[in-house]
């Protein structure tokens, strides 16, 4: 059993189911409102583990922040758990990520303090959580320890690599032992045993704890390792991917967002016929009647 897996034996809180039904999140500007949501419908049962897919700049990182309610959706529902975030206060829903919920940001400076040790650090993170009365199954040392940061556990944060502060926000998104786990790119700035261990200690988050975790990635091996994924595309889910099966997603309002290399293919604006088979559907190209590959 590896040291991680020895930190988190026997410990067990329970994950947290989490809906979207027709999420909508606009940002707001002078020149017009921005959609980065436009109409997310996803399910995730208490305990899975999902890693969200997408190309840059297409709300997977605003996902995250409606999930752990730092924001709240413009329309539509956001449930976690027995919580609705859009009827949610802010006292409200800095309780709930004081207390279930925990969001790792990508830029990890925002959730640091520079010239705190690296112990200091994830022990600041649990304050809201003790101060609610929850018991925590772990230490600072240990955490750090599991990350491969024993070494640097009394240096000073401003001083530490990147990856290495990557990984000391982590630890400290994880000391709270939340219900819900969101991660922002937690190995982007990581070497492959860097990377080795963060994404065992996501696992066994998920697999000793029972936590939901939700992984926003670009990373191929840190998508391999979950057993789900989801992809935005235009503001809303368009695939999703079970145990290395991709499949397209159909809309609320029926329609289904083409994989990239099927849009090559079937460019906007094509016009394209629908055939019901025995076993699902086929896309046909009407402009093309005969066998084998079209030319």
């Amino acid at each position: 059993m590896t040291a991680t897996a020895q930190l988190l034996a026997g410990q067990a809180t329970g994950g947290v189911a989490v809906r979207c039904t027709g999420a909508v999140l606009l940002y707001p500007l002078l020149e017009g409102d921005v959609v980065a949501l436009s109409g997310v419908d996803l399910e995730i049962e208490a305990g899975e583990m999902l890693a969200v897919l997408g190309p840059s700049g297409t709300g997977k990182s605003t996902l995250l922040s409606l999930l752990c309610g730092l924001l709240r959706p413009s329309a539509g529902e956001v449930r976690v758990g027995e919580h609705d975030v859009g009827r949610m206060g802010p006292r409200e829903r800095a309780r709930l990520r004081a207390t279930e919920v925990t969001l790792v940001p990508q830029g990890v400076q925002r959730s640091l303090l520079p010239y705190a040790t690296a112990a200091e650090n994830v022990l600041f993170a649990t304050g809201p959580a003790r101060r609610a009365g929850r018991a925590l199954p772990w230490g600072p040392l240990e955490l750090l320890e599991a990350l491969g940061l024993a070494e640097v556990a009394g240096v000073e944060v401003r001083l530490l690599s990147g990856g290495e502060r990557q990984r000391v926000a982590l630890a400290a998104g994880v000391a709270t032992a939340p219900r819900l786990l969101c991660v922002d790119e937690p190995t982007s700035q990581l070497d492959t045993a860097a990377r080795a261990a963060v994404v065992e200690l996501l696992r066994l988050v998920n697999h000793q704890l029972g936590a939901t975790v939700v992984v926003v990635t670009h990373d191929p091996a840190v998508a391999a390792a979950m057993p789900r994924t989801v992809t935005i595309r235009d503001g809303r889910v368009g695939a999703e991917g079970r145990h290395g099966e991709e499949y397209a997603v159909v809309g609320r309002d029926g329609s289904v967002q083409l994989p990239p290399d099927l849009l090559e293919r079937f460019p906007p604006g094509s016009l394209v016929r629908l055939a019901r088979l025995a076993h699902g559907v086929e896309l046909v190209d009407p402009t093309w009647g005969g066998e084998g590959d079209p030319e």
